[in-house]
């Protein structure tokens, strides 16, 4: 006996129907699983890839001042890309500044204190990467933005021509430091694609003193604090150095806004020699 079955006009597209609404469903759901993981990692690998292309700009603009101050060149100009934040000249006279050096030395029985140093600086200002990268007094140091309350770390990228030079023959030490201070006529800031100008304005300050006991460091953080990456610059420089007696003497922890004190003196019968050299670097633009 034969069976018959009847087909309905309308059922004939419910099988379509179903697979274009499973296909519709699959590109919705890997659509929003894209941008719910995918975008976000996308732009985390952006920001940190303008951080890191700031940070060889930063090292390009020291390399410029190194060549101002140290090879005699009178002019330099660099073009670059600032990208996720901003690029500002704070004045070494701006006020407050972000931190102060001042270096003192006592040689027979007279203590001679050198002025109190603002070495200004070029700073990146990263709106999302929450950074900050800083041209200061020859260095390249970076700072997160911390919440308050936690611990304000820096590190140097780049250090500053700072030497210390031990003559075992002649029983001599010589301890060279460069300060590096940045001007401008006005505050400057740029986004984008920027182009620094950068020169010398006048004659280096030179002091050569001979026979100093002891040197004085004092770091200071008033706005900005970056005693983290200073101390552990100043640290590796003079500690464990022959005929050089390096110790802190103010026992501030670096990060907490607190003043770093350290001193230096000649252990032995070393003779120590006290190399002091001011540089100051205008940009014009940027």
């Amino acid at each position: 006996m034969l069976t018959r079955h009847t087909t309905k006009l309308d059922d004939q597209g419910v099988s379509e129907s179903i697979g274009f609404l499973l296909i519709f469903s699959i590109m919705i759901a890997g659509i929003g699983l894209v941008t719910l993981y995918g975008y976000p990692l996308l732009l985390q690998q952006q920001v940190s890839a303008e951080e890191k292309i700031m940070e060889k700009n930063m090292i390009v603009l020291q390399n410029d001042i190194k060549s101002l101050a140290y090879k005699t060149v009178p002019f330099k100009e660099t073009a670059l890309k600032i990208g996720g934040g901003s690029l500002t000249v704070y004045n070494s006279s701006y006020s407050p500044p972000s931190s102060t050096l001042s270096i003192s030395y006592t040689t027979t029985a007279t203590v001679i204190p050198v002025d109190s140093f603002q070495p200004g600086e070029l700073r990146y200002e990263s709106v999302s990467a929450q950074t900050d990268i800083s041209l200061q007094n020859g260095a390249v140091v970076l700072r997160p933005r911390i919440d308050q309350g936690s611990t304000n770390g820096s590190v140097m990228l780049a250090e500053p021509r700072w030497f210390y030079d031990a003559n075992p023959i002649t029983n001599t030490g010589t301890i060279v430091i460069n300060l590096i201070s940045i001007t401008s006529d006005n505050l400057m800031a740029k986004e984008g694609i920027g182009t620094v100008r950068m020169r010398m304005v006048g004659e280096p300050y030179y002091n050569y003193t001979e026979n100093v006991n002891p040197i004085v460091i004092v770091y200071t953080p008033l706005g900005q604090d970056y005693s983290v990456a200073w101390d552990n610059y100043i640290k590796k420089t003079f500690t464990n150095q022959p005929g050089l007696t390096f110790s802190p003497l103010v026992t501030n922890s670096p990060g907490t806004g607190s003043q770093l004190t350290y001193s230096l003196t000649p252990s032995g019968s070393t003779s120590l020699t006290l190399v002091i050299k001011k540089y100051e670097v205008k940009i014009e633009s940027i």
